[in-house]
This record gives C-alpha cells, sequence and structure tokens, in this order.
C-alpha cells in the first residue's frame, strides 16, 4: 500500500470511528456522490496553480441547521446596528481595553494573550480573574450606551493546562502528550483544563492546536503531537470532547465546558525551513493529508471556533486566504462556526495594517484578533469599509450570525453571569490534587527511554543519588513555554504552588526507602559521599512560537557545559541516568554517549514529580511503572536533520517514529556517532533579540547601579519604562522612555557567563534596528559587561542626533570598538548594554552580532 493510500484509508477508518462515537450513524468519508462541488466552482486558479476543492471531505457535523438555534440568531440579527454588528467581530486585548470600552462598544470577545493578567499582575489570584471577567460580562450586557446587550466571551490561550494562572495543574505540552497516544487520557485532561478555567469564569479556550510539524526546527514543535497525523487526529478528537462535552450528550457547552478552537488553519507545522508564520508550498492533496486531518477530528467532534494561521500557502497569507476559509472550511466542509484571527494576523494580509482590512473579512475571517490600541481605528475603518462597499452587508451578516450561533449553543444568553456559573469561585479546583494525579499519569506516560545501557534503569531506591543539572529542580524550565508567562521565562519555583520539581520526586522516592538524595546542579560530591548514581537533569531553556525557532538541531551548539558534566561524572566511574528536557527531538549523540541511559521527559508541566515514578523500581527491586512513551516524533541522526518524517522515502532517523524502549527491552550500551556535517560548524550571528529576548539572554532595565529583570509586557523601573510593541509580527519589538532625570540602563544578559571568542576572528559587528522618535542630546553609549568590568564604551550620541525621527534604522557597531580581549571575550555576561543620560523615546528590535559582517559600520570606534 503507498503512502498516500494508508493514509486516506487512515482517515476514512478513523472517521468513521469519531463519528459513530460522536452519535453519528453515517460514515463521512468521502464518497463519490460528495465530492460535487459548489455551483459554479470545479477548480480554483491558486499561486499560479489549478487546484481541486474536490480533495476535501463533506463532513456531517453536529448541531448543524437547528431551527431553534438559527430561528434565535436570525432574531438577534435582525435588531442590531451595523456599529453593534462590527464590535462582535473586534477581539481586543485586556492591557488595552477598559470596562467603560467594554460599556461603550459591547465587543464580541475579548482576550488575554500570553502574559496578560488582571491588573497587569502576574501574581493576580483567581478572584482577580473572576472579577474582570464579570465586569467585562456586566459592561457588555448594559444597552445604556451601545444600545446592545449581547454577552460577550473571554478567550484565553489554556493550551496545557490553565496555564496563565497561578497554581494552576500544568500537564506536559502536547509532543509529550503525542508520547503517551493515549486518547482517553487527553479527553480527561482537556475536562480538567476546562473545569479549571470555568472557575475562573472564562467561556473559551484557543486549543487545542492541531499542526502536523515536519521540520523541527520550528519554535512551535513542541505544540504538535505528532510529525504524523495519526495521532493528531485521533486527539483532535478527543480534546474537543473533553473541553466542549460530547457533542451528541447533555453535557455539550454545559457549566463545567468551554468552547474550542481548533487551530491553526491551515499548514502551520510545515513551513519552509521550520520558519514560524512562514510559507506552506506542499500541494493541496498534501495540504489535506497530512495539515487538515486535525481539523477532520475537531469539526467531527463539534469545535465551534477555528483560528486562522499566520502562514502562508504558496506565498498567500490565510488570514486573506479565501479559498481555504470560504471555499474549503466553510462550504466544503461545513463549518458553520466562527474563524477567529490570531494576534494582529489581519494585518500581514497584503494591503492591510492592523488598523484595516476588508481583504481579511472578505476572505472569510469573522472575528478580528486586534490587541493594542488598533482595535478602535479597525472599528471604525471596518464600518466605514461596509458603508462604502468594500465589504458587503451580506459578508458582516455572516460574520455576525456565526458568532452569535456558537453564543446561542453556549447557553450564554441564558447561563448566570460569570461570577455566578456553579463552577466560579471554587478556588479548590484550581490544581485540586485530583487533577493533578490525572497530570502525573500523563508524565509516566510521556517518558521515552532511549537508552539503557547495561540496564542502569530502574534504580533502586535504596541507593545513594546524586541530581544534577539545571533542570533538576526548576519547575519553569520543565513546564516551558505557556507557562504563566508567553515565553515560560522569568519564572521562579515559588510562582508554581503545589507543583513539584523533579528532584522533589526523586528525594521523596528515595529517602522513603532509606537511600539518599543530594541536590548539587554542577554534580560535585565529597568522596565521604560519593554516589551510587547521578541523575542529570539537563535540556532547552523555555521558549514560545518564533522565538524558539533554530537554524539545527545540535543542543547546546558551541556551549556544552551539560555535555562536560556528563563526561566528568561518567569519567569518575559514576553511572550516569539522564533526563533531557526538550520541547522538541534535537541532535544530542555526544550526551547518549556519556550517560548510561537517556530519558526523554519532554515538557512535563507542574508534576514533575512523576518523573521519579519510573525510574525507580520498588524496594525489593520490583518494576513499579514501565517505560511506555513512543516517538510519536522521528529523532535526528545529525544536526541538520531538521525534516526526516516517518514515510519518508529516505527514512534514516536516529530512532524511528514509535521507538521508545521498556524495561524488558535489553539494554544497549552502543556508541553513536558524533560526527557532524561540515556546514553545521558554520559561525552563525549571535541572536540577542529577534522577536523576543532569546536564551540565555534576559533583558533588564533600570540604573547603572539597580536593574530589574523585565517579567511583563510593561514594566518601569527607576527612569526607564518598557513596553512590548508590534513591528511586523507579534511583541517583536521593545519600545523605551527614559526619563533623563538620571542614567538609564538598558541591559540584555545572562546568568552566566558566555564564552564568545568565536566572534573574534573576523569582522563582527554589533547590529541593532532603532526607531528614535525623541532625543535630547546627552552622553548615550553601547558597552559590554563580561565577568568583571571589561573594554571601553562606544559613543551614539552623534550617531543619534543624525537619525532622530527618521524612523526605523539598523546601526552597525565594529566589535572591535569595544577593545575586548580573548580572555574578556570568553566570559561575557552581557552582549548588548545601553546607557544614557539623555530623555529618549526608542524602539528596539533585531539585535545580533554579526560574524563576517561585509558592510561598512555605521558608528566609528572613536
Amino acid at each position: 500500500m503507498s503512502v498516500l493510500a494508508y493514509k486516506r484509508s487512515l482517515l476514512s477508518i478513523t472517521i468513521l470511528a469519531i463519528t459513530m462515537t460522536s452519535g453519528c450513524s453515517k460514515e463521512v468519508a468521502p464518497q463519490k456522490e460528495d465530492l460535487e462541488p459548489k455551483e459554479g466552482l470545479q477548480s480554483y486558479a491558486f499561486g499560479g496553480k489549478a487546484v481541486d476543492i474536490n480533495i476535501w471531505p463533506a463532513l456531517e457535523l453536529p448541531h448543524r441547521n437547528s431551527s431553534e438555534v438559527e430561528g434565535k440568531v436570525a432574531e438577534i440579527l435582525a435588531g442590531m446596528t451595523l456599529e453593534q454588528k462590527v464590535a462582535q467581530m473586534i477581539q481586543p486585548e485586556i492591557r488595552d481595553i477598559s470596562v467603560e470600552d467594554m460599556r461603550q462598544y459591547g465587543f464580541g470577545s475579548y482576550l488575554n494573550g500570553g502574559g496578560a493578567y488582571p491588573n497587569n499582575d502576574k501574581h493576580a489570584l483567581p478572584s482577580d480573574w473572576i472579577a474582570l471577567a464579570e465586569n467585562m460580562y456586566q459592561a457588555s450586557v448594559d444597552a445604556s450606551l451601545d444600545g446592545s446587550s449581547i454577552p460577550t466571551m473571554w478567550g484565553t490561550d489554556a493550551v496545557h493546562g490553565h496555564n496563565n494562572v497561578i497554581g494552576a495543574t500544568l500537564f506536559p505540552h502536547n509532543i509529550g502528550l503525542g508520547a503517551a497516544n493515549n486518547p482517553e487520557l487527553i479527553r480527561e485532561v482537556a475536562a480538567i483544563t476546562a473545569k479549571e478555567v470555568m472557575v475562573t469564569g472564562i467561556d473559551w479556550v484557543f486549543a487545542p492546536t492541531v499542526a502536523v510539524v515536519r521540520d523541527d526546527r520550528w519554535g512551535r514543535t513542541y505544540e504538535g503531537y505528532s510529525e504524523d497525523p495519526e495521532i493528531v487526529l485521533a486527539y483532535s478528537a478527543a480534546i474537543v470532547e473533553g473541553l466542549q462535552g460530547e457533542a451528541s450528550g447533555d453535557e455539550f457547552l454545559s457549566s463545567e465546558h468551554v468552547i474550542s478552537t481548533v487551530k491553526h488553519f491551515l499548514g502551520d507545522g510545515g513551513t519552509e525551513k521550520g520558519v514560524d508564520q512562514g510559507d506552506n508550498l506542499i500541494d493541496e492533496q498534501g495540504l489535506f493529508d497530512l495539515h487538515g486531518q486535525g481539523y477532520v477530528g475537531g469539526l467531527v467532534a463539534g469545535s465551534q471556533s477555528v483560528m486562522a494561521s499566520f502562514n502562508s500557502w504558496h506565498g498567500v497569507k490565510n488570514h486573506g486566504n479565501e479559498y481555504l476559509l470560504t471555499d474549503v472550511l466553510k462550504t466544503r466542509m461545513g463549518f458553520d462556526g466562527f474563524v477567529v484571527g490570531d494576534w494582529n494576523g489581519h494585518g500581514q494580509v497584503l494591503g492591510c495594517t492592523n488598523e484595516t482590512c476588508p481583504q481579511a473579512v472578505n476572505a472569510g475571517l469573522d472575528m478580528f484578533m486586534v490587541p493594542t490600541d488598533a482595535w478602535k481605528p479597525l472599528y471604525e475603518n471596518t464600518i466605514a469599509e461596509v458603508r462604502s462597499g468594500q465589504i458587503s452587508q451580506a459578508r458582516i451578516d455572516d460574520a455576525v450570525s456565526r458568532i452569535l450561533r456558537v453564543k446561542v449553543r453556549a447557553g450564554l444568553f441564558n447561563k448566570p453571569s460569570p461570577a455566578n456559573r456553579p463552577l466560579s469561585g471554587k478556588l479548590e479546583l484550581i490544581g485540586h490534587e485530583s487533577h493533578r494525579q490525572v497530570a502525573k499519569q500523563a508524565v509516566r506516560e510521556s517518558l521515552v527511554l532511549l537508552k539503557n545501557g547495561h540496564n542502569t534503569l530502574p534504580l533502586s531506591p535504596k541507593m545513594r543519588v546524586l541530581v544534577a543539572g539545571d533542570g533538576a529542580n526548576n519547575i519553569g524550565k520543565q513546564s516551558g513555554g505557556w507557562s504563566i508567562t508567553w515565553q515560560g521565562t522569568d519564572n521562579q519555583n515559588s510562582d508554581f504552588p503545589g507543583a513539584s520539581s523533579i528532584y522533589d520526586g526523586i528525594k521523596e522516592t528515595v529517602l522513603k526507602a532509606g537511600g539518599t538524595a543530594t541536590l548539587d546542579i554542577a554534580g560535585q560530591y565529597s568522596e565521604e559521599n560519593r554516589p551510587d548514581v547521578a541523575i542529570v537533569v539537563f535540556g532547552e531553556e523555555p521558549y514560545a512560537e518564533g522565538n524558539g525557532d533554530i537554524d539545527n538541531l545540535e543542543y547546546q551548539r558551541g556551549d556544552k557545559r551539560d555535555l562536560a558534566l556528563l563526561k566528568r561524572l561518567k569519567s569518575e566511574g559514576i553511572p550516569v541516568v539522564s533526563i533531557f528536557i526538550t520541547g522538541r527531538p534535537l541532535w544530542v549523540n555526544p550526551e547518549l554517549n556519556a550517560s548510561d541511559s537517556f530519558v526523554v521527559a519532554w515538557l512535563p508541566g507542574s508534576e514533575g514529580d512523576a518523573v521519579a515514578d519510573v525510574l525507580f523500581s520498588s524496594s525489593d527491586g520490583q518494576v513499579v511503572n514501565d517505560m511506555t512513551g513512543k516517538l510519536s516524533f522521528s529523532w535526528p541522526s545529525t544536526p541538520m536533520q531538521a525534516v526526516v518524517n516517518r514515510f519518508d522515502k529516505d527514512y534514516q532517523p536516529l530512532f524511528k517514529y514509535g521507538h521508545g524502549l521498556s524495561y524488558a527491552d535489553k539494554g544497549d550500551s552502543a556508541l553513536v556517532s558524533e560526527i557532524k556535517p561540515v556546514d553545521s560548524d558554520i559561525l552563525r550571528p549571535l541572536v540577542i533579540l529577534k522577536n523576543a529576548v532569546k536564551a540565555p539572554w534576559r533583558l533588564s532595565i533600570g540604573t547603572s547601579a539597580d536593574q530589574d529583570l523585565i517579567n511583563t509586557s510593561l514594566q518601569t523601573s527607576g527612569p526607564v519604562v518598557m513596553r512590548t510593541i508590534d513591528r511586523v509580527v507579534q511583541e517583536d519589538a521593545r519600545k523605551f522612555n527614559l526619563d533623563g532625570k538620571e542614567q538609564g540602563v538598558i541591559r540584555f544578559g545572562a546568568n552566566f557567563t558566555r564564552d564568545l571568542r568565536a566572534y573574534e576572528q573576523g569582522n563582527t559587528a554589533v547590529s541593532f534596528d532603532i526607531k528614535l522618535d525623541e532625543f535630547t542630546p546627552q552622553s548615550t553609549q553601547l558597552s559590554m559587561v563580561c565577568d568583571k568590568a571589561c573594554g571601553v564604551p562606544v559613543a551614539l550620541e552623534e550617531k543619534f542626533k543624525q537619525i532622530a525621527g527618521t524612523g526605523w534604522q539598523t546601526i552597525s557597531v565594529d566589535l572591535a570598538c569595544f577593545e575586548l580581549s580573548s580572555d574578556q571575550l570568553s566570559k561575557v555576561q552581557s552582549p548588548f548594554l545601553f546607557s544614557s543620560k539623555a530623555k529618549i523615546t526608542m524602539s528596539l528590535s533585531n539585535i545580533y552580532w554579526l560574524p563576517d559582517y561585509q558592510g561598512q559600520p555605521d558608528v566609528s570606534c572613536h
């Protein structure tokens, strides 16, 4: 059977299974009689190629054509003004609107983006979330200003639990859940997430992500369940049912369930070179076979919203792609819910800005996600575009009908207000022990054992155990991105009350059996306390979305601290068990060779102690919990093998899809090749700020004597105010205001020094993009920080005089200007420190060290 035939047969079988469990009796796999295109559409010229709508199946979806629902929608719509209709299509963000704005405009929905909280307080209590939900709801149904009493909806990114709320249960990220390959468990995970969301009065979650990831360099790889649609299709149905309730049952969108969103439509996991928001060039059959399957599962299970994707398909941005949004999704597949945009995604459509985009509405976008203050001009411009005929009244009525249809189905017109719903305010449900037990099960089932030399695992809990590595006692690192903050950075263990680290579980297990567990991140020990085994927990730093894009899959390229630790322990005759925290498969061949056993823990979330449940045997040596996780992503054999997927014609990964040892398997101590392709050693730019601050660098602001780390999107420290802004994509730039009253400092630094000696060879330039809106000439300079004072500062005031008020400019400074010695370059703690006594308003983006710079530097050394 060919790969294509296999996948299409899988589709038919799985759709049949889904529809049967959803209470439908008809098989909805594509049948000949179903494949007639809509009137007047046989094919569609797209990107210079003819595409065939017959590829897409007509799905039998639940709750369609209910006369009661449609009658209610028509009745409401008939009484609405154009202004009220457009307001339903606007979704602003809580940092950019007030309760009074809601009262005046009556927005159809609003959201909290990652890192946005009630009162802009990261540690906002669940009661604060409820209060905001209640106030926004009451303002929306108050008709005194806008004449409308249509209830609003709050949407949130609850992507691995209610992950924005302090104390919530955080489940493993999707890549770990994919390794568990247990749809029933996923349904339970989703149901728990829905409950914890409902406790805070929120109606709607932006989940599940059903991307099929084809290039592991993509920064959202961990948001995908698998590289193959097999697991994604089954999971999409299970998680939608868990969030919303079974479509055919009485619990559908009940008081314990939320509205779900299958996202991101379509092809986000298949962009060229794994670039987030990039271009997917697959043909249409492949678009359906690979990237469409999650929508088949999710829509048949009754998902009420679909989020459009940032990516393009053959050069056309999906937010403005009428063929995909209208002809395929709505007409052919029969989706009758609404399509919501992603974060200012409409602004990326050709000819659009964040403030105006009739093209997106005409293409089939029903609701604009429009954070920042762009919401008001977008609202006003959309109204004007309807009146001018650029957008038809019929298209507006269709979009608003879809939004109202979902609100009616969800019972929002009849349910009590958010503070008075059955689960609202039941704070004991946030992080409830029964919820954490399910999360622990998910952790246990997600672990994948890649190597077990000499059958080192499971370990006896009676041993003397050394626990090392910077991930051992780091709940933020093990939780990854989308954990309290958008990027998952700037979190402490205290930000996760009720959670446990991996070390916590090891310590509890070992002490209970009479062994000892010692935590030393650097792996140091005394001879009198020589360990029987070392468990080293290490891996990727947290990231989210495009901020996690990488150019190759080598782990810790150029910075082999973790490998050095493994090798040292190994050389000292101590058995080494590696626990690898990661959001994607990475080339770790040297680390594999330096380990006796190697376990991939992925990003386990808040219940790190469950890892120990599998690592250790009982006191009498019996297996308590076996290793059952299997790779849902192929594991690369070289750093450059970023695209290696099941059913590829030339399929030669290091570990195949489905690989994963159990304790019954014979341990293998064979070494794997550490030879890298020559081009993997090419010196690449040092990225400091690209969309977000890149690990290991962290942004702090303040004075030369006292700086505060940035942990919110809006922060003030001393004379400096910082806010994230959108330059090209979501929050890809930083805006700073320096009041000029004292020396202000903007510092990108790391907790530990970094060896950057490679950049002293050749013509390295420090480059940054800047938009200087206001500058009162005064001492202004750029400098570096090493383990102690180093180099000389470079003056910028003359260049700033030239560029003030000229819009975005790129400035480059020769690295040689800083006069750093080779020894100093080996211990760089801050590669970019800006300081000034001037009064300044400026924005920064794209900060790099660029090796082999061919241009003429903009700033002279002296």
